[in-house]
């Protein structure tokens, strides 16, 4: 049996140095048979050629104008590999670190099923290395809520076993040819966050296997000092804006109701809450801002249809 071909994509925007650290890390990679492709989302700095020069031709460098968002960069990435032959993509953040064997079990796991569509293994966090990022995601159709096991919790060996979930984190995702074939790749209005819970969704509604492979295992940075910057602002506005998204996008009649309901009692609290971790007090104007985003998108979307 052939040794099927990895494509690895990183998106970078204005984040060198993390990328940088993610690539040497894969150079330590013992998978025989990938590549690696970086999608530059227009950086205002000089990332394009410190990566060309630290990096020459190890790594294949696709250069966009602008920030066209996550999704929209990693489907440029996605479409390329496809052209290149690649049997699976995997999508890494570019803020990973890599263990050598870090694709070893998961393309073993694939191999052995063939309706095996996306894939992700353990994520831990790089700041405290034995700390739970992601051991596998739910979705809560109640509340529009999409928890992740083990967030913040001791790795003790509670996530080991591989078993089927409803979503895998983009920040380490494995998807077979087939299913960007057949499903589709990110639905590039989600810009950044939820594209990942959106695509595992529609894999699973084809016939597609959503599966977490715990021996497959990356470190994953933003746990820390940075924690608070990394949520302020612009992130806020679009896990929100996101969230309605895939809420108007899969969820019956009654789940609707149900999670805005929840969305509408819970949101003092959830405001207050948020506000006072990252000592920013704008997150009620995010909220709103993202909820009008989300009325606007769908009514320029229905008008087209007309």
């Amino acid at each position: 049996m052939s040794i099927p071909k990895i494509s690895i994509i990183l998106v970078n925007w204005n984040n060198v140095g993390d990328s940088v650290e993610c690539l040497e890390s894969l150079r330590q990679c013992t998978y025989p048979n990938y590549e690696v492709t970086v999608v530059d989302n227009g950086s205002d700095g000089e990332d394009v050629r410190l990566l060309r020069e630290r990096f020459g031709h190890d790594v294949r460098l696709i250069e966009n104008e602008r920030n066209l968002g996550f999704a929209k960069g990693c489907n440029i990435g996605m479409r390329d590999a496809l052209d290149r032959g690649a049997d699976y993509v995997v999508l890494l953040n570019n803020d990973t670190v890599v263990t050598p064997d870090f694709l070893e079990e998961m393309i073993t796991v694939a191999l052995r099923d063939e309706k095996l569509g996306i894939a992700g293994g353990k994520i831990r966090c790089y700041e405290f290395p034995e700390v739970i990022w992601f051991g596998g995601g739910i979705i809560d159709y109640r509340t529009g809520s999409t928890p992740i096991r083990g967030s913040g919790e001791v790795d003790r060996g509670q996530y080991d076993e591989i078993g089927e979930v409803d979503w895998i984190c983009s920040c380490f995702m494995l998807i077979s040819r087939d299913v960007l074939q057949s499903v589709g790749m990110f639905d590039e209005r989600f810009f950044f966050g939820w594209e990942d819970v959106d695509l595992c969704v529609r894999a699973a509604r084809n016939g597609y296997k959503v599966l977490y492979v715990p021996g497959s295992r990356i470190w994953h940075k933003g746990w820390g000092v940075n924690k608070k910057q990394r949520l302020k602002g612009l992130p806020l506005y679009y896990a929100t804006r996101g969230r309605f998204i895939f809420i108007d996008k899969h969820f019956g009649k009654r789940q609707f109701v149900s999670s805005w309901l929840n969305f509408v009692i819970r949101f003092p609290k959830f405001a207050w809450d948020y506000s006072r971790i990252t000592e920013q007090w704008k997150a009620p104007i995010y909220i709103t801002w993202a909820i009008l985003g989300y009325l606007r998108m769908k009514y320029i979307s229905r008008a087209r249809l007309l």
